[in-house]
Order: C-alpha cells, then sequence, then structure tokens
C-alpha cells in the first residue's frame, strides 16, 4: 500500500448559487405592496491552503473527488438565501498546482498560502433587488450561476535545505537515519528508497532538512529508472551532498565514473525559469562505507583528485558514524549561507501590485465561425455567459431584460460591426451555447437606419388623406364600376354570354321541337306544350308578384 504520493489529479465541483426568488408582500388593506423575493445565497469555494503539517497528498490519492455546498435559494419577505460553506483542501508545502492543459496556477511554497482553485456559483438577484423607478414590480428573477467543474493536477516538490544524490544503495537512507531521526526503509537491494524521506538535523544553533530521495542512474534525465521521480525533489534544494559508494561490489563501478555520471544527469535536467541550474548550487562530497576495509582504502585514494576538483569531500561511515559530525557542520555553514543569499534576493524583487479588474469591464469578444448556412456569430465573455445562466427563458419579462443587458453592453454595436444582418445566427457560450436569431433593434446604432441621409424614418409621421383626396377616390371607384357594368351589357347584347333565365328558356324552347328524319322539326305533344306555356305564365306572375324581376315588374299594368 503506498504511503506517499507526490503527484495526484484532482476532480473539484464547486457549490452552485441559489436562485432569486419572485415575490410580492401582502398585507391587511394592501394585496400588492410591492415586491419582496429575497437574493439566492453563493455557492460554497474550493480552496488549496499549503500546511505545514500536511506532508503527502496520500489523501487525495485514495479520494481524488471533492465538492462544495451550493447556496440556498432566496425567499419572500427579504430573506435571502444562505451562502454555501467554504471548503479548504490542505496540501504540503511546495505543492504546484497545474491545469489540465499542464499551466501552472500556483507554486504553494509558503506556509499559509491559499488558492481559491474553484470558485463557487454566483446567487441570484430577487425581484425586490430587481425593482426599479422604471420596473416597480419585476415579475421575475434571476437564477443562481453554476459553480466551477473540473481537474486541476497537484504535483509535489519536497522543500528541503540538502539533497542527498547518488546511486542506489550509495547508503543515502542510512546517512539521513543517522544524522536525523527520520526511519526510512533500508534494504541491501537497489531502489530500496522509492519516495523521498525528510529527516531534520541539528547542528549547534541551525536547523535545516535533508531529504533522500530515490537513487540515479545513467539515463535518469530521460525518465529510465526513478529519475525525474527523484529530479523533481531536487529542485527546491539549497545544497547537494554526493553520497559515493566506496565499497561497491558492481564490475567497471567507482566513486569518480559514479559522480561524473550523476553531474551529467543533473546537467541535463532542465530547472524552471528563475531557478538556479543544479550544479551552480553548492555541492559537498561524501566517501561512504569506510567501515569496510577496502572501502576506506579507495577514499584515501581519490579523495585528492576531488579536492582538486574543487569539492569538499568528507570520508564517513553510516554505520560507525564516522566523520559525520564535521560533515553536519558543514552542512549547517552552506545552509545558513544559502539562506542569507536568498533573503537577499527576497528583498530585492519587484513588488507585486494586485489591480482589480474595472466593475464596467465589457469583456467580451465576436467570433466569427463559418457555417453551412451562412455565417456564425459567437460571442464569449464573463458578462454575457453569466447573464445567460441567470435568465429563466420561460419567462418572457426575463427574457426581455436580458436583452436590455446585452444592448447597454454594446454587443449589438459589435455585431454590426463584425458583418452581422438581421436573421443571422448568434450563440452566446462555448461549446452549444445558446442559440437565436439576431433582430437588430433602430436605437441600438445608427448605421441600421436605412433613411436618406439628412432624414430619420423614425421622425416621419405618417400622412392623412383630405376631404377632397377621399372625394375623388370615391367617384373614381364609382366612375370604374358604371364602365365595367356597360361593358358587361354591351357584351350580353352581342351574344358573347346569357343570364341564367335565358339558358333556361332556350332550353324550354328545344324541349318543345322533335327532330323528324329529313331534318326538318315539327311541334311536340300539343297539350304538353299549352301545359309549358300555362307554367311559364304562371311562373312570371309569381316572380312579379315576389318582386324578384324588376323588368317584369314594370311590364305589369297598374
Amino acid at each position: 500500500m503506498a504511503t506517499f504520493v507526490d503527484h495526484v489529479t484532482l476532480h473539484l465541483r464547486a457549490g452552485n448559487g441559489g436562485n432569486g426568488c419572485v415575490s410580492v408582500k401582502r398585507e391587511k388593506f394592501k394585496p400588492l405592496a410591492g415586491p419582496d423575493g429575497g437574493n439566492g445565497g453563493g455557492g460554497g469555494d474550493l480552496v488549496l491552503v499549503a500546511d505545514p503539517s500536511t506532508t503527502t497528498l496520500l489523501g487525495y490519492h485514495r479520494s481524488p473527488h471533492r465538492s462544495s455546498d451550493n447556496g440556498g435559494p432566496g425567499m419572500g419577505d427579504h430573506r435571502n438565501g444562505h451562502n454555501g460553506d467554504m471548503r479548504e483542501l490542505m496540501v504540503p508545502i511546495g505543492t504546484v498546482v497545474k491545469d489540465v492543459e499542464g499551466n501552472q496556477l500556483l507554486d504553494m511554497n509558503e506556509p499559509g498560502l491559499r488558492l481559491i482553485v474553484a470558485p463557487g456559483g454566483q446567487g441570484g438577484l430577487g425581484n425586490a433587488a430587481l425593482a426599479s423607478t422604471k420596473r416597480k414590480a419585476p415579475g421575475f428573477a434571476l437564477l443562481g450561476t453554476l459553480g466551477w467543474e473540473g481537474d486541476v493536477y497537484l504535483e509535489l516538490k519536497t522543500v528541503a535545505d540538502v539533497a542527498l544524490v547518488g546511486y542506489p544503495s550509495a547508503g543515502k537512507s542510512s546517512l539521513i537515519a543517522a544524522m536525523s531521526a527520520a526511519r526510512p526503509k533500508i534494504a541491501d537491494y537497489p531502489f530500496t528508497t522509492l519516495h523521498p524521506n525528510l529527516g531534520v538535523v541539528e547542528s549547534g544553533d541551525s536547523r535545516y532538512t535533508i531529504a533522500d530521495v530515490p537513487g540515479l542512474i545513467e539515463g535518469a534525465s530521460e525518465g529510465k529508472g526513478l529519475g525525474l521521480e527523484f529530479l523533481r525533489h531536487v529542485e527546491r534544494c539549497t545544497a547537494l551532498l554526493h553520497v559515493l559508494d566506496c565499497a561497491t561490489l558492481e564490475p567497471g563501478r567507482d566513486p569518480i565514473s559514479d559522480l561524473d555520471v550523476i553531474l551529467g544527469e543533473l546537467d541535463a535536467y532542465p530547472v524552471p525559469d528563475g531557478q538556479k541550474p543544479l550544479l551552480q548550487r553548492s555541492q559537498l562530497v561524501a566517501l561512504n562505507k569506510i567501515d569496510v576495509p577496502e572501502g576506506r582504502e579507495l577514499a584515501a585514494f581519490v579523495k585528492a583528485d576531488l579536492e582538486a576538483r574543487g569539492y569538499r569531500v568528507f570520508e564517513i561511515s553510516s554505520v560507525t558514524h564516522e566523520g559525520l559530525k564535521q560533515l553536519n557542520y558543514a552542512l549547517a555553514e552552506v545552509v545558513e549561507q544559502g539562506r542569507a543569499e536568498a533573503a537577499a534576493a527576497e528583498a530585492q524583487k519587484p513588488r507585486i501590485i494586485i489591480r482589480p479588474k474595472a466593475v464596467d469591464e465589457g469583456g467580451f469578444v465576436i467570433k466569427v465561425e463559418g457555417g453551412t448556412f451562412g455565417n456564425i456569430y459567437r460571442i464569449l465573455g464573463t458578462k454575457p455567459e453569466r447573464w445567460i445562466q441567470q435568465t429563466d427563458f420561460t419567462n418572457d419579462e426575463a427574457v426581455g431584460f436580458l436583452a436590455d443587458r446585452l444592448a447597454k453592453l454594446g454587443i449589438e454595436n459589435e455585431l454590426y460591426k463584425s458583418g452581422a444582418i438581421a436573421g443571422s445566427t448568434v450563440i452566446i457560450g462555448p461549446g452549444h451555447g445558446v442559440v437565436f436569431d439576431w433582430e437588430p433593434t433602430l436605437t441600438s446604432t445608427a448605421e441600421l437606419i436605412t433613411a436618406p441621409r439628412g432624414t430619420d424614418a423614425r421622425l416621419d409621421e405618417p400622412k392623412r388623406r383630405t376631404s377632397n383626396e377621399r372625394r375623388e377616390e370615391y367617384f373614381g371607384r364609382m366612375d370604374a364600376k358604371s364602365s365595367a357594368r356597360a361593358e358587361l351589357i354591351r357584351e350580353r347584347e352581342a351574344g358573347m354570354w346569357q343570364t341564367g333565365e335565358e339558358e333556361y328558356n332556350e332550353d324550354v324552347r328545344f324541349a318543345d321541337v322533335e327532330l323528324t328524319a329529313s331534318g326538318g322539326v315539327v311541334p311536340a305533344d300539343t297539350e304538353s306544350a299549352d301545359e309549358a306555356e300555362t307554367d311559364t305564365e304562371a311562373e312570371t306572375e309569381t316572380e312579379v308578384d315576389n318582386g324578384s324581376d324588376v323588368d317584369a315588374a314594370e311590364e305589369v299594368p297598374k
């Protein structure tokens, strides 16, 4: 089971903001006493805190999902919703926070340093807060926004004064156990140390920490062995102590060749900007395992060569503690010198000035994207995206309030400058977002007015007709009707068409005759013809009585 974890991915979800309330105050004799809806509470934040008592990220390795509480909704009678509780996540000092793309957010290298890594959502305003002189009784409220949700990457870089570097099984774990109260795992096989071990050492009035990290091999800077796991923890150390094995039994190895390989790997490892390269830091050499006779002889043989390179060399034994006192004083001296240089460099650093953003800053951009049916205009910005989340699109009044906010922000003017026209597709927010067809208003920008220069179509009143114009139009319609009626009469007299009564009489006339074999005509049955004539005269008298045929009525003698 793992007991030390130095990198982990956190899945965070901050609390959502509470919705605002729509309420109207009702009292005796005052059924509509005004809006009194409260505001929604803000969601809880997720905050990373550098804690000196935390030494590992093991807790987040076992439970990487963390969340905070949501804000409460607003209520009537001006009662605001409760804010979600902020949740603090303790991390070791030296933790580097990165986003999913690998960009560094903060290096938490000081105790008590705080970072709001996942801000909570903003609570929505109630209708009482939205009331104004022009909108005395809003029938809507703003919704709460969503809290931040995503992943962050935590990478622990051990903060120590001295780092013990060397080949596997060179005696680094035994040395830290002999000089401090640390009790790392010690065994006689390579790569016994799989994770860094920290130990606190006291030397007179000075106190410093030493780090025992996994051993180096050739190619460690390229990721072989546990090299990268080791080198990450060496970045923050002030001094390096090369622990060389003088009693190794592996062929082709000696303290000089081991040191050359380690120096090559340290030189190939890139450090972050602003930090001193590893080989430019203070370095000491410890020839370990002189309790073995062959090791003492080899240490005495190579000591002169190492001192000729400019290193301070100490012959030590982690078993018998020989030479550890002198090594302890030398390390304390180097650490104190490094601390003095760091303090002087800290005093010369430029002062950091944090300027808050302007409250009236627009902060939006319009991106033109190609589409199948024309260009798509995407609006990205903090304010427009937040306003979209706060709008209840089932409420027409809330949608109108959103349109007013977007117009005041100047979005319509920028859409016109980007080439948008009436009916263009506009999307607010990334991804799918909120899609709508843009309908520009005439009050948004003067360029949208298409009237001739020097005129304004909005100021033109509708023209009203005079009495003479209406009289002329009426007589014109009457003359047109008389002309059409006269034309119809001429066409009927010319036989171009017949009325319904004339067509009926024509059918009766053809029914009263029969075609002969020679092509002539003979009268039909005389009785039938008389009956038909009698019926016709009766129908004529009936039509005259009903007044349906004016011409027939005029022929009847008075």
